[in-house]
């Protein structure tokens, strides 16, 4: 695709997107709550199953992983599961950063495709429905075009094998200089064609970009799962970029009533997945009760 094509095409489908209609439904049950397995610490020697039954405990729904581990078998992961009473909430595609599909480089492209394709199988097994992708990133060496042409393809490369595990790629919103609006991010999916692609929609990302409560309605049905995090533009300012993220759930700057609504109207009924700090059972559960009024308060 020529740079030309590539301008005319954009604008063409980001006006579609703009204007396509969301419909408004108030979901019937409130979002459900989960973490990531990293943030539940538990003690020394504590086991997998241990750390499930910490977030359960904390009041949490589900639990979210990081696959493929080497360290995590699907067969450990069920007795977990069932164990719990969890859920698996969500699944981060876990070679994706240190080998994004942008990469120039075939072979470190194709590390993440095998890797995606692995754990949306690993998700079929455990009846998740979500495998989080981060698509790309653009630097000095890889430019806009190429970010989208490569991730698209790579992504296509594993329809296949969402269909056929049930569970979807959902695109996350990073710091990667890509897909920095919910324009584009609708675009993005739809341009893949697929009912196994969505959007994985982390709130406190886009903070340093704009406003989150804007991202839900032009996301629409497109969003399967939430990642829950704070932003203080003002500690941004003073101490840092990435020092922005280190104020609790509900001190910093996104506006939480305005998103929950926004996402309400939306129609999603999925998750919300803290990506915070974890650490012990009083943390988790200070984590577990200050989401819930941030959520659906």
């Amino acid at each position: 695709m020529n740079r030309r094509n590539f301008l005319l095409t954009g604008a063409a489908a980001i006006a579609g997107a703009a204007l396509r209609p969301v419909l408004a439904q108030t979901p019937a049950t409130p979002i459900k709550k989960a973490i990531n397995l990293g943030m539940a610490k538990g003690a020394a020697g504590a086991s997998i199953a241990d750390r499930f039954k910490m977030a359960r405990d904390a009041g949490f729904d589900g639990i979210e992983l990081n696959l493929p581990d080497e360290q995590l078998s699907v067969d450990i992961l069920q007795q977990a599961k069932a164990a719990s009473g969890l859920e698996i909430a969500g699944i981060i595609c876990t070679p994706h950063w240190s080998f994004p599909l942008s990469d120039p480089d075939p072979a470190k492209r194709e590390r993440t495709v095998r890797g995606l394709q692995l754990a949306l199988e690993q998700g079929g097994q455990l009846g998740c429905k979500r495998v989080l992708l981060v698509p790309g990133v653009v630097n000095a060496q890889v430019n806009y075009a190429q970010c989208w042409e490569r991730s698209q393809e790579g992504i296509k490369r594993c329809l296949d094998a969402a269909e056929k595990a049930k569970c979807h790629i959902a695109i996350e919103n990073v710091w990667n200089q890509f897909i920095l609006n919910p324009v584009e991010a609708a675009r993005f999916v739809d341009a893949l064609s697929s009912p196994w692609v969505g959007w994985h929609f982390d709130i406190g990302n886009c903070v340093v970009n704009g406003w989150p409560e804007h991202w839900p309605q032009i996301l629409g049905k497109r969003m399967l799962n939430l990642h829950i995090k704070e932003f203080s533009r003002k500690k941004a300012n003073d101490e840092g970029l990435r020092k922005g993220f280190g104020v609790e759930l509900g001190e910093g700057d996104v506006n939480w009533p305005a998103v929950m609504q926004a996402v309400r109207e939306s129609g999603y009924t999925g998750y919300g997945i803290a990506e915070v700090p974890g650490g012990d059972a009083t943390r988790l559960q200070f984590l577990s009760e200050r989401m819930s009024k941030l959520l659906n308060g």
